[in-house]
């Protein structure tokens, strides 16, 4: 199709699903709990102490209250869909250095998809750029990797719709779910959406950025060209499209885990440990 670029020839087919399962293997290393899903199990009720219940099910804090023994009740474990939204805007696209931040989103979707499939956690994806992607959540892993190889293309004049799509995801959600968020956040409207949207499901975001939105800090005055309108502008060099420090600190108030990933430099380890973090103090349980 006219206009369509794939550019990741440094990976073939087969060679960049085998980098996802690396890192997706990387994600699930050493961790018993689900990182992506929460605990799993979930509080229900405390009912009054029946002759035959474990001593480990024990609720004390409503036993020293009503005077009477009571056990808690959980709710059967059930899996968690994952929703991975996907930035597909040109802003993601234009890159300084290899690789782009929509080659890494897609690397980064795949290993957290995989890692969720491993631990029985269904996955959809919904694109956040102007092409209409919706998959809904599927335990299919044939159908992962299929989604995944064909998103390598992308265009260069295709604007960002990451507000608007969260605003369409609330709605249609009918349970809890977790909602990772893969994007350059290049959308003003996007927090505010990703605000609301947290008060009822666990969401995850993931900033990326290229080395050159840090590199022109400090260059004086410098004409750009917008990359998702093509709209010429005037800018600073000390200006920063979305400051880091602001954004999480929006989101943290929020509530949402927030992990802002540079294209050129590791950032598997940070990866890791922010679900590692995740499954130890059971997120997605609130």
């Amino acid at each position: 199709m006219e206009g369509w670029v794939e550019d990741f020839d440094t990976l073939d087919a087969r060679q960049f699903t085998i980098a996802v399962r690396k890192l997706a293997d990387s994600l699930s290393y050493g961790i018993d709990k689900s990182p992506f899903v929460g605990s799993g199990i979930e509080y229900a009720q405390s009912r009054p102490y029946e002759m035959g219940d474990p001593v480990r099910s024990m609720d004390w804090r409503v036993t020293a209250r009503t005077r009477k023994f009571h056990v808690k009740e959980y709710e059967t474990p059930k899996s968690v869909p994952c929703y991975l939204l996907i930035d597909t805007s040109a802003s993601m696209a234009v890159a300084s250095t290899k690789p782009s931040k929509y080659e890494l989103a897609l690397y980064v979707a795949g290993g957290i998809a995989l890692a969720c499939l491993d631990r029985v956690s269904p996955v959809g994806v919904i694109g956040v750029g102007e092409r209409k992607i919706r998959i809904q959540p599927s335990l299919a892993r044939p159908r992962v990797l299929q989604w995944l190889l064909e998103l390598r293309k992308y265009r260069y004049d295709e604007g960002t719709r990451l507000g608007v799509r969260i605003g369409e995801l609330a709605p249609s959600l009918a349970q809890r779910s977790l909602i990772v968020v893969i994007s350059d956040l290049h959308d003003a409207d996007a927090r505010p959406a990703l605000k609301r949207l947290s008060g009822l499901h666990d969401c995850v975001v993931l900033q990326l950025a290229d080395p050159a939105e840090e590199g022109l800090r400090g260059a004086g005055l410098f004409r750009a060209r917008e990359a998702e309108t093509g709209r010429e502008i005037l800018a600073k060099g000390r200006q920063r499209w979305v400051d880091p420090a602001i954004v999480e600190r929006e989101l943290e108030r929020a509530g949402i885990d927030h992990l802002r990933i540079v294209t050129n430099r590791p950032f598997a380890h940070s990866l890791r440990h922010l679900f590692r973090n995740r499954a130890s103090v059971g997120r997605g349980a609130r």
